[in-house]
């Protein structure tokens, strides 16, 4: 359980234990409480469908578009594979922060784009930095497709964001990762499943069977790769961690 008590200024945190621990609100721990508990009222809710960018909706928590921007503005990466499309709102942002720098194009992988997306892609003005391959992102043939478009000597990043679950998240790593430029990151996004799960829209699995865990599995099994926390350009408050749907996500190659 935890409590806020806004006129003694103080978060208190109670364990199943009877055991509770008690924070000065404007501790760096009592926003971190805070945000776990917003962060599930977030997904209830449904907060993030109700985004949009340049037209398009973004189902993507904004500080993590924010946060993904000072990635993408670090390293300067000439390509960015998306797997999972949906609306096209993370492509479309991509493009424009690419339109912006004054390069780079992205890549979106998707099983099956709907008519009414496809269409909508293509009427936007930033059509001409996009490019969208149509299959599963864990087929073979999607995945050769795909790097076929990479040209030599091209800085990448990939985002993952097509099915969540464990297993499919896997294969994406071990398919997309080799593509990613060392010191680059591959992004296994929405680790958030394990926060929320037995909340509305949510599977029996979802505590095991997520991102996060798959980026954990993938990192142990492979020492070119591992989950790095990129630093923020800037911060003169005293948080040091994320408000995420994206927990253990940036995955970085080493070598």
């Amino acid at each position: 359980m935890i409590i806020f008590d806004d006129k003694k200024g103080t978060v208190t945190k109670q364990h199943d234990d009877g055991t509770e621990e008690v924070y000065p609100l404007e501790s760096a721990k009592a926003f971190e409480v805070m945000s776990e508990a917003w962060l599930r009222a977030s997904w209830d809710t449904k907060y993030i469908y109700s985004f949009s960018w340049f037209g398009r909706p973004i189902i993507q928590l904004p500080e993590d578009m924010i946060r993904i921007q000072e990635v993408i503005w670090d390293h300067q990466p000439d390509v960015i594979v998306e797997t999972g499309v949906a609306h096209g709102g993370s492509l479309v942002f991509y493009a424009s922060l690419f339109k912006a720098i004054g390069k780079g194009r992205v890549i979106g992988v998707e099983i099956e784009l709907r008519d009414h997306n496809r269409k909508a892609i293509d009427a936007h003005p930033l059509r001409s930095l996009i490019e969208i391959v149509e299959g599963s992102s864990i087929d073979p043939k999607t995945i050769e497709t795909v790097k076929s478009k990479i040209k030599p000597g091209e800085k990448v990043m990939v985002m993952l964001d097509s099915n969540h679950k464990k297993p499919h998240v896997l294969k994406e790593l071990e398919a997309y990762g080799e593509l990613v430029t060392p010191g680059c990151y591959i992004v296994a996004a929405d680790g958030i499943m394990e926060l929320v799960a037995g909340g509305p829209r949510t599977g029996e699995d979802w505590k095991t069977s997520n991102p996060k865990a798959a980026a954990i599995e993938f990192t142990k099994n492979n020492s070119n790769f591992a989950i790095e926390e990129p630093k923020w350009p800037f911060n003169e408050g005293v948080l040091e961690k994320r408000v995420t749907y994206w927990p253990s996500a940036f995955v970085k190659r080493l070598r």
